[in-house]
């Protein structure tokens, strides 16, 4: 289960200091997340299972993809044109106010193309937001992964318009971190206008814009290319890291919230999607990162004409509704040490330790079973999602999966590889032990499940 948000991610700007390192390995992602709850330390797992109850899956969308095809790009101006946008100080609330004229005329050109991102995380007991770009006029929508990630709905709200529109995924690629979702209903929107990242070069002027803070306002923020073709490694607290390529720096004040949201050039075209924010709330200096426009379009495109591979997933992943540690051992008991140790010692997910329930309806103070199967090799179930397939097949906490269609399963992750092989609808084969060592096949058909 990964969270890549967080308030705080920049202070203020007194005076700068000395000129900081010039490469940090590690950066903060930059959506807001808002926790409801206590947040877990596991995985939730998607697969779901024929039975009478509902299955939790039923609220998602049709996984049905009908966007049209991408607009053209148009031709950049070259460089950063006469207007330097400084040192990247943010402007404040929509408008642009505190803009000159030049950066001005640039929001105005972008912002009506923007759309601000909400999220719920049900099973995560959480909700989040984020920025997203419209790229035709059927309401086809660009943003990044880690803003829709583990999301039980999506909804977004066209502030040239004020109307909001719930959303369904499309696909997205887990490992360049780009989405592209669908507004259901939508026609005639503004489109962001798009620019050709591969002619940025330093010293280019730009104009960061997004749901800064989350405030449901697309608040701009000014800067300069700094440094094109960086990678990076981007993570947020308690979470795994992950690395991005081929991105472009910029001294513009990106911030939480901002994930998905545009870069702009001198030209009022769109050059790259704000994704990463300087991870050290004690730097002075503004920085963020940017996936190049090129590159995420490439992969729209991928997901638009449903060319699935390794690393695109079109549409919803497959869903069974249970909750999984996150450690890499293949012995149960030792994934259930690592939960506990990365939970920092308690027996609860959110560290209040009560009793194990037959299901939950998120992780929020879900312990890690006291009481688990014998089985020497699978994959630990923390808990199930309750009228979840999981939970209807009978599954529960302790209990450990053993094999999918005959294949037999160990760590966490080798489980999660396994399932990411199938699609909504495929019927898949499950044998899983309990505590009392009573060994269950059962066939399970995989509905969709929240993006990864």
């Amino acid at each position: 289960m990964q969270d890549f948000g967080g308030y705080g991610t920049y202070g203020g700007y007194p005076p700068p200091p000395p000129e900081p390192p010039r490469r940090p390995s590690l950066w903060r992602y930059v959506a807001v997340a808002v926790a409801a709850g206590a947040l877990g330390a596991g995985s939730v797992l998607a697969i779901g299972h024929t039975g009478s109850s509902t299955p939790v899956a039923s609220q998602l969308p049709s996984t049905s993809n009908s966007a049209p095809a991408l607009p053209q790009q148009t031709q950049p101006a070259q460089g950063g044109g006469s207007e330097p946008a400084g040192g990247g100080q943010a402007g404040t609330g929509q408008g642009g106010t505190g803009l000159s004229a030049a950066e001005q005329a640039i929001y105005n050109k972008v912002s009506p193309g923007l759309v601000i991102i909400r999220t719920s995380l049900n099973y995560q007991s959480m909700a989040a937001a984020g920025t997203g770009m419209v790229l035709n006029a059927n309401g086809l929508v660009l943003t990044n992964n880690h803003v829709i990630e583990n999301a039980t709905s999506i909804s977004a709200t066209v502030l040239a318009t004020g109307k909001t529109y719930t959303a369904k995924v499309l696909g997205y690629d887990e490992t360049g971190d780009v989405a592209a979702i669908q507004l259901q209903g939508a026609s005639g929107l503004r489109t962001v206008p798009l620019g050709n990242s591969g002619v940025v070069k330093s010293g280019d002027s730009v104009l960061a814009m997004g749901n800064a803070e989350g405030q449901s306002e697309i608040v701009p923020a000014a800067g300069t290319i700094t440094a094109v073709n960086q990678t990076i490694t981007a993570q947020d607290p308690d979470v795994a890291t992950e690395t991005l390529h081929a991105m472009l720096k910029t001294d513009a004040a990106i911030v939480s919230g901002d994930s998905g949201g545009a870069l702009a050039n001198s030209a009022g075209q769109v050059i790259g999607m704000n994704t990463a924010g300087n991870n050290d709330s004690n730097s002075y200096q503004a920085t963020g990162f940017a996936i190049p426009i090129n590159t995420a379009l490439s992969i729209v495109n991928q997901i638009t004409t449903d060319q699935a591979s390794s690393i695109v997933r079109i549409g919803y992943p497959p869903f069974v509704g249970i909750f999984i540690a996150t450690g890499t051992s293949s012995n149960p008991q030792t994934q259930a040490q690592q939960q506990n140790e990365q939970n920092g010692g308690t027996s609860g997910f959110g560290g209040a330790g009560i009793g194990q329930q037959s299901c939950y309806t998120n992780d929020a103070d879900m312990p890690v079973p006291t009481s688990i199967a014998a089985a020497s090799t699978g994959t630990l179930i923390i808990g199930t999602i309750c009228q979840s397939p999981a939970a209807s097949a009978g599954m529960t906490g302790g209990d450990v999966i053993t094999a999918v269609n005959g294949q037999s399963v160990g760590a966490p992750t080798q489980l999660t590889g396994i399932l990411a092989k199938f699609k909504p609808g495929d019927v898949v084969s499950v044998s899983w032990e309990n505590v009392s060592g009573r060994t269950t096949t059962s066939s399970i058909k995989l509905t969709a499940g929240p993006p990864k």
